[in-house]
């Protein structure tokens, strides 16, 4: 299996080793449980299935799921494992099927999306570093798509996730997926079925990147665009040595994010409070769900 998935183009033989993203030719997962701290139409009153994927392609320096990530803990498991996990989790009358850090196994849920008939919404839940070829295997597969946009300056995205051309792709992932799936649509309870929703975590000392990515997404999409901006910045990882990201973000920089996202003509916007800015909101990775 010569992978060529993402756009780190690392061209990786997974069957006989890892590639950028630590992992291999199968499927490897950390956690399977209802979650409840997604946007309110992700999670609603009986959580969001996430299924938490080992490795990733961007591997940011920040990130809240470290072990997970950089470290690919998790279990291998088989597609048929991996379905019966997602059975398991909508006998647990889940929302919907929520596929976190998808990205470089995109190709092989293509296909395993093909063979699952689910009767809830499929959520693509990724960093936004994609290939558009790559997005175009899912078409019809997945029902929302939940991507970041982490950064629109390239000096800042090669400093926080060694990816200078990160806007590059992730601006274009965006438009792809919005072709797919179209604006967020919810059914009478308010739970989302299909559309996208963009998310923004906003990094202390970086709010410049908030502004020109939601400036661009009003200019591209447009102001009825749903969009989520983050508040839950923790240090972990490198970024407890790295200034200015060393610390939790400021009230005043949130603030200021606000203001220009109104300014903007936004709506339809998701924020979070200042407890959010907290490890309690982490989940545990210890094979919940997993095996079951």
């Amino acid at each position: 299996m010569i992978c060529s998935a993402c756009p780190r183009g690392c061209n990786a033989d997974r069957e006989a080793g890892t590639g950028v993203c630590s992992v291999g030719e199968k499927y490897k997962i950390a956690r399977a449980a209802p979650h409840f701290w997604e946007e309110p139409c992700i999670s609603g009153k009986r959580g969001s299935g996430t299924v938490f994927f080992s490795g990733c392609n961007l591997g940011c320096v920040f990130c809240q799921n470290y072990d997970v990530s950089h470290r690919a803990f998790g279990k291998e498991v088989s597609e048929d494992r991996l379905m019966r996990i997602f059975d398991y989790l909508i006998e647990k009358g889940v929302h919907n099927i929520n596929l976190v850090t998808p990205t470089h196994y995109a190709p092989m849920l293509a296909k395993t999306l093909e063979k699952y008939s689910s009767p809830v919404p499929i959520v693509y839940n990724s960093s936004g570093y994609e290939k558009v070829e790559t997005l175009r295997m899912l078409e019809g597969l997945v029902d929302i798509y939940l991507p970041d946009l982490k950064y629109f300056d390239s000096e800042i995205s090669k400093k926080y996730s060694h990816a200078e051309d990160y806007f590059e792709f992730a601006s274009k992932a965006v438009l792809e997926m919005f072709r797919q799936v179209g604006n967020l649509e919810a059914d009478e309870n308010g739970i989302a079925k299909r559309g996208i929703i963009i998310r923004h975590m906003v990094l202390p000392g970086n709010i410049s990147q908030a502004q020109k990515i939601f400036t661009w997404v009003r200019d591209n999409l447009s102001e009825e665009a749903f969009i989520s901006v983050m508040r839950q910045y923790t240090p972990f990882g490198e970024a407890k040595n790295m200034p200015p990201i060393d610390r939790p973000l400021s009230s005043r920089e949130y603030k200021i994010v606000k203001e220009k996202i109104f300014d903007l003509g936004f709506e339809n916007c998701f924020f979070q409070s200042k407890s959010s800015s907290t490890e309690k909101f982490i989940p545990d990775f210890n094979l919940e769900g997993v095996d079951f």
